[in-house]
């Protein structure tokens, strides 16, 4: 079977391993050096909407798999299905969850799911009225400040007081772009453990992922600026039943019921960055169309049944009916970055001991920001460069062994967590 996956990072590089896993010729736009292993890398950009799709007629492509949010936001899977052709994602108005926050809020709002209060301002002088009003408490508490649109994981400042928030709304648009910032959402800052549930689902029936926990920050001790992720882990323990339980019944139910009420049909991936609040409470941080990225390369070395099978039923609307499985086992994924990441990443520096680090048992590489100089050799090409993740029996066995993988690596200025899953 012919698969065309749409993504260039690190989780593209674990949907790609997925398919590869289930005997497919797998095709990538744009891929990146390690992609390239085990894919043909496409110079097609991701955003490219008509020019993968005219690829995907042309080389009589049987199956596309979208990696990242921007192509959803725009339409790819519309057009693709305009074309009569099979893609796995959500369309254009069901990506909207993701790609506006207000609307996400709104919505919410309306179908009654559990999230943090919260207002939409049109200005930065609203959201100062608005802060400045006391609706999310005095000059001392604490607010969340996100840009509306799509900021690559990094539209979401954490404002300690009233000041911070001020500072924050000024500087969102340095720090999320111009577009992402039109509008502005304010919240109550809600406290707990944050985690990750994602779903397989077909529009009315859905299949759980293994839930797991992202680590944000730059920094030991979440501290510093927010990420694209510099790690996550995955196990069926990082939720009790009563959780699961609201988590489902409370939230996944009526989601999907909501977006069959609201006039679409959500198929893909839905994923629920939620906060397990200290009160026992499970409320809805954020809404995502799309695997997460490091999420997916904790979630899916996981998975026994065929993705293709899984793939065949979300479009045909057959989940459940479909017995998906996964390994009674954990995994963790440790992110490596470049020096200067966020903010400016250096690159072009040599990659040392990868091929030590692949050839550990239960060790997956993805590749996210690499690509490979004159002499061949892996080079650094991004921000973040890799994931590497370990399966274990346990979540304890699984870090260890992703940490001791970790240390044969090395690249200038290389820097990762060293308390991803504490």
């Amino acid at each position: 079977m012919k698969v065309l996956v749409v993504g260039s990072g690190g989780r593209e590089h674990a949907i790609c391993m997925a398919f590869k896993k289930s005997s497919c010729t797998v095709y990538c736009a744009e891929g990146n050096a390690g992609i390239a292993e085990i894919a043909e890398c496409i110079r097609i950009s991701p955003t490219d909407v008509n020019g993968l799709a005219e690829f995907a007629e042309k080389e009589k492509i049987e199956l596309t798999f979208v990696g990242g949010e921007t192509p959803l936001a725009l339409g790819i899977v519309d057009e693709f299905e305009r074309r009569g052709l099979k893609i796995i994602g959500a369309n254009k108005l069901a990506a909207r969850l993701e790609a506006s926050k207000a609307f996400a809020k709104d919505f919410m709002s309306r179908h009654s799911i559990p999230t943090a209060k919260y207002k939409v301002a049109d200005s930065i002088e609203e959201a100062k009225q608005i802060l400045e009003s006391g609706f999310f408490g005095g000059a001392n508490s604490p607010v969340v400040i996100k840009a509306d649109g799509l900021a690559g994981g990094k539209g979401v400042i954490v404002a300690e007081d009233r000041h911070q928030a001020f500072e924050a709304v000024e500087n969102l648009e340095n720090v999320a772009g111009k577009d992402a910032s039109q509008k502005i959402v304010l919240e109550e800052r809600l406290f707990g453990k944050e985690l990750s549930q994602l779903v397989f689902t077909d529009g009315e029936n859905f299949v759980l992922m293994p839930p797991v926990r992202d680590h944000k920050r730059i920094f030991e001790g979440d501290k510093g600026p927010n990420t694209g992720g510099m790690g996550t882990v995955a196990d069926w323990g990082l939720v009790t039943d009563s959780q699961m339980g609201q988590i489902v019944w409370d939230i996944v139910e009526p989601t999907l019921r909501g977006c069959l009420s609201d006039g679409f049909k959500f198929k893909g991936i839905l994923f629920l960055g939620l906060m397990l609040e200290e009160t026992g409470g499970v409320k809805v941080l954020e809404y995502n169309a799309r695997l997460g990225d490091p999420e997916a390369q904790a979630i899916l070395p996981l998975l026994e049944t065929n993705i293709i099978e899984i793939c065949d039923a979300i479009l045909n609307g057959t989940l459940e009916k479909t017995e998906v499985k996964w390994q009674n086992k954990s995994a963790a994924c440790v992110v490596l970055a470049s020096q200067g990441y966020p903010q400016k990443p250096k690159t072009g520096d040599v990659i040392k001991g990868l091929e030590d680090a692949a050839a550990m048992e239960d060790i997956f590489i993805f590749h996210a920001g690499t690509a490979k100089n004159g002499e061949g050799e892996f080079i650094t090409a991004g921000g973040r460069v890799l994931g590497v993740t370990a399966v274990g029996e346990s979540l304890e066995k699984a870090l260890s062994r992703a940490y001791e993988a970790v240390g044969k690596i090395h690249f200038d200025g290389m820097q990762y967590r060293r308390d991803i899953g504490k």
